[in-house]
């Protein structure tokens, strides 16, 4: 969706530095959910005239042909946010239901009932072949293999994977609260501590024995965060106090800080454990005769 940035002329302008909006999203990837999926929910839409202007029996054909490919759409759109949180992670699980591949077979089953209502069964055959393989070509198929899961305890893992879905759902919280605010640099600014908190995330789903370092601030904090949100966001809109904007802001600083702070001691934990794994082997190297130069 489109988002005008803050700048030194706009109403709610600022004076120096990047707005709060450019620095949440610099480094934010675009999601393939959109666009062409989009496209899918638009593009069997005449069927309904085509339906409407039948007989009886072509038009149930026509409709169930719509229902099928609105279908296909949704699933494919569901499926491709998979796949962008899929590949936005190092390590993760495929999805449990391949949607994009069923969204292609559903592709090329409602353009074959589209075919069948309006020619005949060559038709239709030809309709489903094709519509299946431009749906993959387009979108291509659902990662069908976990990743970076080599050595990892499936049990952590998935006790991980339920503690980021919860503290994703605070966060997803937080935005809509803070759009009931009316005040884009506020929404820049959650969007912002959204970054930091999801850097905290992606450590902890790279190595699973940090969940219990990080554990209060998945749910305690990030639970916190999110009823602050939703309590300023409801005066914000009302009273548009300064004060308690001001109070808000020095709350999100806090909250980003320590959220960075907890994630580099991960990763310098982490490193400090990997150092000490490599000193380790090279002993028994040693001991085995094998020289490290």
């Amino acid at each position: 969706m489109a988002q005008k940035f803050g700048g030194k002329y706009s109403p709610d302008g600022q004076t120096g530095g990047s707005p709060p909006q450019a620095e949440a999203f610099q480094n934010a990837r675009r999601s393939r959910a959109g666009g062409r999926v989009n496209l899918l929910f638009i593009a069997p839409l005449p069927l309904i005239w085509k339906a409407f202007t039948s007989e009886p029996v072509v038009m149930a054909q026509y409709l169930s042909a719509l229902g099928v490919l609105l279908l296909a759409a949704w699933l494919t759109r569901s499926g491709q946010e998979a796949h962008d949180a899929y590949d936005a992670r190092k390590v993760a699980r495929r999805p449990g239901l391949p949607r994009k591949i069923l969204g292609a077979v559903l592709t090329g089953g409602g353009l074959a009932l589209a075919g069948l209502a309006g020619h005949g069964l060559v038709e239709a055959a030809i309709f489903a072949v094709v519509g299946f393989c431009l749906h993959l070509f387009a979108f291509g198929p659902d990662p069908l293999r976990d990743k970076g899961m080599e050595g990892v305890n499936l049990h952590q893992t998935d006790r991980v994977a339920r503690a980021v879905e919860d503290a994703e759902e605070h966060l997803r919280a937080m935005e809509d609260a803070i759009k009931r605010s009316g005040d884009r640099a506020l929404e820049g600014r959650v969007a912002k501590f959204q970054q930091a908190a999801r850097a905290l995330f992606r450590t902890v789903e790279n190595d699973p024995r940090d969940l219990s370092s990080a554990r209060r601030y998945l749910g305690v904090y990030l639970l916190g965060a999110k009823d602050a949100t939703v309590k300023f966001a409801d005066l914000y809109s009302r009273t548009r106090n300064p004060e308690a904007r001001m109070e808000y802001e020095e709350l999100l600083d806090d909250l980003e800080e320590n959220f960075a702070a907890r994630n580099q001691k991960l990763l310098l934990d982490d490193k400090g454990d990997l150092n000490i794994e490599i000193d380790v082997l090279r002993e028994r190297l040693a001991r085995e005769g094998v020289h490290h130069n």
